[in-house]
């Protein structure tokens, strides 16, 4: 094999691996978001008074789901870069 077509082949395998990055990162967050909101309205409905508490930690647990798609993105950026 030239040293062309390595360097070609391992442009398109980044490609590959970027994506599946973003991929599984995007996932993850909304399976993370999906199950925290789920336990938000669980707990708000069976007590309505905890409602502000609860929301200042779903918020915090919402950006913590967000930050690991990011991380991915940043991940796939590197490697289309």
């Amino acid at each position: 094999m030239a040293v062309e077509q390595v360097a070609v082949e391992v442009a398109s395998m980044a490609k590959l691996g970027a994506g599946i990055a973003i991929g599984f990162g995007a996932i993850g967050a909304g399976i993370g978001l999906g199950i925290a909101t789920k336990g938000l309205l669980d707990a708000v409905s069976r007590q309505p008074e905890i409602a502000g508490k609860a929301l200042i930690y779903f918020i915090i647990g919402a950006g913590l789901a967000e930050a690991c798609a990011i991380y991915a993105l940043f991940i796939a950026l590197q490697l289309l870069g």
